[in-house]
Order: C-alpha cells, then sequence, then structure tokens
C-alpha cells in the first residue's frame, strides 16, 4: 500500500528453502518469514521484473527476453527475468519495483525511462497497467486520476473504496493533501476483437473504462 512498500532480498542455497515462507503474512505486507530465510532490506535501484514465462504465453518468450537481454545491457542491476504475470496480451509485461506499477508493451527506452522516473519519485503513466496493490476497478482509476494531476507521486494517491460490482463501480481517491475524487469505471470489451496470446483465436477481452472524474 502507499507509503508502506517494501523490498527485500536474499540468496538462498535450495529453491526448496522458499516452502518454509507464509504467503498469507507476506500478502498482508509482513515481511517476517522471508526475513527468516536471510531476507535484508534492498536499497539497490527501482527493479524491472520483466516476465520471459513462455510456458503460460509464448508471446513473453517472444517479445519479454529481447527486452529484458537489452536492459540487461545497460542497467544489469535493475532488470530480472520473472515468471507470469498476468495480462500476456500486453507482452512484453512488466512489474516496477518498489512501488509495484505494472507495464506493457514497452521498448528499452521507455522502460529506461520508468526506471529513471521511479527512481526520482515519479509515476510514468504512458503504458502503465496500474499499481498491483489495487483492484481492477482501482486500477483504472487512479491512472486516470494520475493523468489529470501534474506531479503527483507514487505514494501521494489512495484508494480508499470501491462501490458496485461489474459492470459499474464507483472508486473513492484521496491525495494526501487532502483532495478527493469519485471515479467512475465501467467494464467493458475491447474492439475489434484479438487474440489474447500468440496464436489464440480472437477474442474481446474485458477492459476498464473511466467515465467520469469527480473531485468532491
Amino acid at each position: 500500500l502507499p507509503g508502506h512498500a517494501w523490498t527485500r532480498t536474499a540468496r538462498l542455497a535450495d529453491p526448496e528453502e522458499l516452502r518454509a515462507l507464509d504467503l498469507t503474512t507476506l500478502g498482508a505486507g509482513d515481511p517476517a518469514s522471508f526475513e527468516a530465510l536471510g531476507g535484508v532490506a534492498y536499497d539497490g535501484p527501482p527493479l524491472a521484473l520483466v516476465c520471459t514465462n513462455g510456458k503460460r504465453d509464448i508471446c513473453c518468450a517472444v517479445l519479454g527476453r529481447p527486452l529484458a537481454e537489452e536492459l540487461a545491457l545497460t542497467a544489469p542491476d535493475s532488470a530480472w527475468e520473472i515468471t507470469h504475470l498476468g495480462g500476456h496480451r500486453f507482452s512484453p509485461t512488466l512489474l516496477v519495483l518498489p512501488h509495484g506499477y505494472a507495464y506493457g508493451r514497452s521498448s528499452a527506452p521507455e522502460v529506461k525511462e520508468i526506471l529513471r522516473a521511479t527512481a526520482a519519485g515519479e509515476v510514468v503513466v504512458a503504458g502503465a497497467r496500474g499499481r498491483s496493490c489495487w483492484d481492477r476497478p482501482g486500477q483504472a482509476a487512479e491512472l486516470a486520476l494520475r493523468e489529470r494531476l501534474s506531479g503527483a507521486g507514487p505514494d501521494d494517491l489512495t484508494v480508499t473504496g470501491t462501490e458496485g460490482a461489474a459492470p459499474r463501480w464507483e472508486v473513492a481517491l484521496a491525495h494526501r493533501d487532502g483532495r478527493r475524487w469519485r471515479v467512475t469505471v465501467a467494464e467493458g470489451a475491447s474492439h475489434p476483437p484479438r487474440p489474447e496470446s500468440c496464436g489464440g483465436s480472437p477474442a474481446a477481452p474485458r477492459r476498464m473504462d473511466v467515465l467520469a472524474v469527480r473531485q468532491l
């Protein structure tokens, strides 16, 4: 959540050690079980975690691996190859730490700018698919609000509540300076139909459309 993001790093002798992790408490933001494996606070540059999992979708290998390799040439400490992130139709997909914004269809120069901006306390909205701590309506609402604000840092905006159910939601957001908004988000279908994965049949995947942004 905003203001509570953390990143830990550890070197393990055997991947089996990961079975000791308490995924429930990790998901709630408590790093204790990872620290018990030797995890320590990460103080390096922002990280671009690029999905290269060709078993889930060949697009992630065909498009993700070249992106990770190009990033590694100039930013070896910032580029990681990882497994499935979701949203493979947006390949190449990546997650940027420490704030957890996901991006899709990004080129190496664009990712380098995202990493530079992240290190400077900025958020690049172009190509962003949302911050991973929010649900899908919240992700769409937060990005739409960021497009309308100037200079909002990664922890300046918080999704304080989501009301409604598919296909329409009202999302409440707050700025740390006290300003508040309500954003209307509707679920629609992407047109024209397109394959959701490499070699897949054309379909109309779900999309989140922002209908209104109202300051309270």
